[in-house]
């Protein structure tokens, strides 16, 4: 038996930890093989799943800690002193609209988003907040007691891998951590993914982007941190030496196994879901991953790692690249990617940056990667298939406090989609004069996930599947969508 490990720890809703895997071989229940399994989940999922599940894919951009509303997409400069956007703001190509000071890229992209001025909840503390918006509100007070996420509901409905390349259908894009702060909210976004009653097998598949050991720093930005190359972690092997000569013996008789395969076309003649199996152990999947395959000058576009992230500690931003393997992921298939961006969480305490340090970091990362995502997507003809979501725990208070950051507040927060086929190029709601609650058209977490729902699935074909749990799909085919973008 083989099995592949990412370096993510995570814990499901029992608390046990887990750390996830893709198993290929002979599995644990009785002697299953991978091409079984894979056969016996197509066949689950039932020709229904062909009519239910729609062409399109969601990229959800979670800003964990709690994005300022403000400094964002709401930069309310008309309000008094104090409340409007410490960092400024870009005019759009959109007559009227605004921007955060540090979007000047996205501002050029205004046409091609719909950014939501009155997102609101109740939930004001991280860890549940996690929770709350991430189920798109099915666990309430965010505790776990009931629900599930977003990306585990996708997985119950699609099946957990997709059923040609065999990648897992819902990812969760993390990054090692360095700083303290950032750490924690790594840890918190894993528990705002879990799959809740839905059971761990939709638990999302984790992977890092990798910065690399240079880019770290205790207590100061490395200035040289764009020589470096953020692959370079993966190229250090700390290992025994008779272990490092069995994990090459075994590189080299996989490749050897892939060429023979490869040169006698023998894959065309394997049973279909035996062939998906030797795609996914030969690397077919696992090339989704690799960002290094695509045009140098992309990569550069994305590249947004001359920008050190952190408090205490800091390392270079790996934003960009996280977005290009979303996207990657998106075309193998699959097709609910969370990004997680920590920090957001701008206090202008002992663990968190002011809103202009931490803007002048996280919101520039965000604007280079972004914008260059949704130019990449345009040029591939993909932008009505893939959905991006941005959106995060919660809004920061309308009062800047006397460092010079902002608090939690959960009355008003940072949303805002494009592509999947909506209708983009407008502000959805209204905030109040003073930036602290919404004066129309409020729209909630549960409003998110409907929306999510119904640019992935045929809510009405769902209905006619009786493979899936009865309250998510009640769940579902309820849920009050965004209207003005359809």
């Amino acid at each position: 038996m083989l099995t592949v490990k990412s370096e993510n720890s995570f814990r499901d809703c029992s608390g046990k930890s887990r750390r996830d895997f893709l198993r290929v071989g002979v599995l644990s229940l009785g002697g299953l093989t991978l091409a079984n399994l894979l056969a016996t989940q197509a066949a689950a999922a039932g020709s229904s799943s062909d009519h239910s599940v729609k062409d399109k894919a969601v990229v959800l951009l979670y800003l964990s800690g709690g994005a300022s509303h403000i400094e964002t997409f709401d930069p309310k400069m008309t309000a008094p002193a104090g409340i409007c956007s410490i960092t400024g703001e870009v005019k759009t190509n959109l007559p009227g609209v605004t921007y955060g000071g540090t979007f000047p890229q996205l501002a050029s992209h205004a046409d091609k988003l719909a950014v939501v001025r009155s997102f609101s909840h109740k939930v004001s503390s991280h860890v549940d907040a996690h929770v709350h918006v991430l189920s798109g509100g099915t666990d309430p007070q965010g505790k776990q007691q009931s629900g599930f996420s977003m990306g585990s509901c996708y997985s119950r409905v699609r099946g957990s891998n997709h059923l040609e390349t065999g990648l897992p259908t819902y990812s969760l894009l993390t990054e090692k951590e360095i700083d303290g702060q950032y750490n924690s909210e790594r840890n918190r976004i894993a528990r705002g993914s879990w799959p809740g009653t839905l059971g761990p097998t939709h638990t999302p598949f984790g992977h890092q982007v990798g910065w690399g050991t240079e880019g770290q720093t205790s207590n100061k930005k490395n200035k040289s941190s764009k020589d470096q190359n953020p692959l370079a972690a993966n190229m250090q092997l700390n290992l025994p030496q008779s272990v490092l000569e069995n994990r090459m013996q075994l590189l080299k008789s996989m490749d050897r196994l892939k060429r023979q395969i490869d040169s006698s076309g023998t894959m065309s003649a394997i049973d279909k879901y035996t062939g998906q199996a030797m795609n996914l152990i030969l690397g077919g999947a696992a090339d989704a991953f690799d960002f290094t395959k695509e045009n140098k000058n992309l990569v550069e576009r994305y590249d947004t790692s001359h920008i050190q992230i952190g408090h205490k500690n800091f390392r270079p931003s790996t934003l960009g690249k996280q977005m290009l393997v979303a996207r990657r992921l998106c075309e193998a298939g699959c097709g609910f990617v969370t990004i997680h961006s920590a920090g957001w969480d701008m206090h202008a305490d002992g663990n968190n940056p002011g809103m202009i340090t931490g803007m002048e970091m996280l919101g520039r990362s965000l604007d280079q990667a972004v914008s260059a995502f949704l130019e990449d997507v345009a040029q591939r003809g993909l932008s009505d298939k893939i959905l991006l979501v941005i959106t995060g725990d919660f809004g920061r208070t309308p009062k800047i406090n006397t460092r010079g950051g902002r608090d939690h507040w959960a009355k008003l927060g940072t949303l805002a989609f494009a592509g999947g086929g909506l209708n983009m190029g407008q502000v959805i709601g209204k905030s109040a004069r003073g930036a602290d609650v919404p004066a129309s058209d409020p729209i909630d977490p549960s409003q998110l996930m409907a929306t999510v729902m119904h640019t992935l699935f045929d809510v009405g074909q769902l209905r006619l599947r009786q493979d899936l749990p009865r309250e998510m799909a009640s769940f579902i085919e309820q849920g009050q969508r965004i209207e003005s973008l359809f």
